[in-house]
């Protein structure tokens, strides 16, 4: 069973990183991958949420913070140290690598555990979002095998967790906003 779950996540990666691969994609992946290239929205819609998101939003607005640090600290210093698996740019052959091949470890990925938190956190407080939250989460999730760093199960675990993450600090935001609320 081991066997065909590996073949698959192979088969999945080559099919993402090579036979999808197309002039576009090169320069759209690399793009949305680079947390870099999201900053400037980051900083905007966290002051949105501050000042336009009511009372909810003022206290997203905290929770948000932490949420990112918990989630991207308990995947890169606990779950990929504690997998230990090798990145595909460096131990695959003859694939696309289209960003840097960082020596860290690949599962699950930060980007989609991160992503899909933030994703799920904002779905539960803001449904009305949820289309373009996870069809944002999912780009920058699909872009990690195509550049060719990730195994697509990285992102579908990383997915997962995040999720339940996400899920943690939504219902742990809206009890906190209940008790200020209702104080």
């Amino acid at each position: 069973m081991v066997d065909f779950l590996y073949s698959l996540d192979l088969f999945l990666f080559h099919f993402i990183n090579s036979t999808i691969s197309n002039p576009i994609f090169d320069r759209f992946f690399p793009f949305i991958t680079n947390v870099k290239h999201w900053y400037i929205a980051y900083i905007i819609l966290w002051f949105i949420l501050l000042f336009k998101g009511g009372k909810v939003g003022k206290v997203a607005s905290i929770m948000i913070i932490l949420l990112i640090i918990a989630s991207d600290q308990l995947n890169s210093s606990f779950l990929k140290n504690l997998f230990e698996r090798i990145r595909p740019c460096n131990y695959l052959e003859n694939i696309n690598v289209l960003v840097h091949c960082s020596s860290s470890y690949s599962f699950p990925s930060s980007h989609a555990v991160n992503n899909f938190s933030v994703a799920f956190f904002f779905y539960r407080l803001f449904p009305k979002f949820k289309w373009i939250l996870f069809i944002i989460a999912s780009l920058i999730a699909i872009s990690r095998p195509y550049v060719g760093v990730h195994y697509p199960s990285d992102i579908f675990a990383g997915a997962l967790i995040g999720m339940i993450i996400g899920y943690v600090f939504a219902e742990a935001t809206i009890r906190i906003n209940h008790y200020i609320t209702n104080k």
